[in-house]
């Protein structure tokens, strides 16, 4: 039981890597509150699951590029559940185009869900973990954000700045007690991946030394490393389990 008696909020946490986390993090003794976006069905499936593993649980829809929203959502669930340890910062979305395709308003949805929705995330919870002394904040940004790449120019952007945002929040907040990390996946089996081009995810899987897609669980696996114990010394660490997509 890594995380005995700590309350985790996650964010998009009804499918994919939110809920493989979600899953992991009650296994190991967390009670967690999650957001999703009008996901209703698959977030009470998700919530069915931590509760049969005997964890308290709470879930609404947030749209995390409403700052009011997030700021309220984090409030109830410091109210409901009690004060936060782990923030597990993951909602995103992409749309793939050509770079001069893009639009204002499709670039700002893209900045807004990722960047902005994460920074004021985290700025609703930290106060109250630097309070304490106490707490983690796992921003999930992607290796993308370390390559680039074609149709994702938005997209690679943003996820890029999660990682500056990381380090910089890093500073601040490690002497104050509470670890800011994020991590940066490959090409992992999710909703997302499942809306490319099939002939361009399987040149994509070619290419890969791992032969695969990763697994959400795998990512689970490495935000509870992040959370848990073991991870007392990642401090603006970006850690990114991608499959030898990118190697550094």
């Amino acid at each position: 039981m890594k995380l005995h008696s700590q309350i985790a909020l996650i964010t998009g946490g009804s499918r994919g890597i939110g809920r493989a986390t979600a899953l992991l993090f009650a296994q190991q003794g967390a009670d967690i509150a999650f957001c999703h976006l009008d996901d209703g069905a698959k977030a009470e499936a998700t919530a069915g699951e931590i509760r049969a593993l005997g964890r308290r649980v709470m879930h609404r829809s947030v749209d995390v590029a409403d700052i009011a929203a997030t700021r309220a959502f984090a409030a109830e669930t410091a109210a409901g559940l009690g004060a936060i340890d782990i923030l597990f910062n993951n909602a995103g979305m992409n749309i793939r185009k050509p770079f001069e395709a893009y639009t204002e308003a499709e670039f700002d949805r893209i900045v807004d869900v990722h960047l902005k929705g994460m920074f004021f995330m985290a700025q609703a919870v930290y106060p109250a973990m630097a309070a304490r002394g106490h707490g983690c904040i796992i921003n999930i940004a992607s290796q993308r954000g370390l390559k680039g790449a074609v149709n994702s120019a938005p997209y690679s952007a943003a996820k890029a700045a999660i990682m500056g945002m990381t380090r910089a929040l890093a500073w601040e907040a490690a002497p104050k007690g509470v670890r800011v990390n994020s991590i940066a996946p490959g090409p992992i089996d999710t909703d997302l991946t499942a809306t490319m081009d099939p002939a361009d995810r399987q040149a994509f899987i070619d290419a890969l030394p791992a032969g695969r897609f990763g697994r959400p669980e795998e990512i689970a696996e490495t935000a509870l490393l992040l959370a848990g114990p073991e991870g007392g010394f990642f401090v603006g660490a970006t850690l990114s389990p991608n499959g030898g997509d990118v190697m550094y």
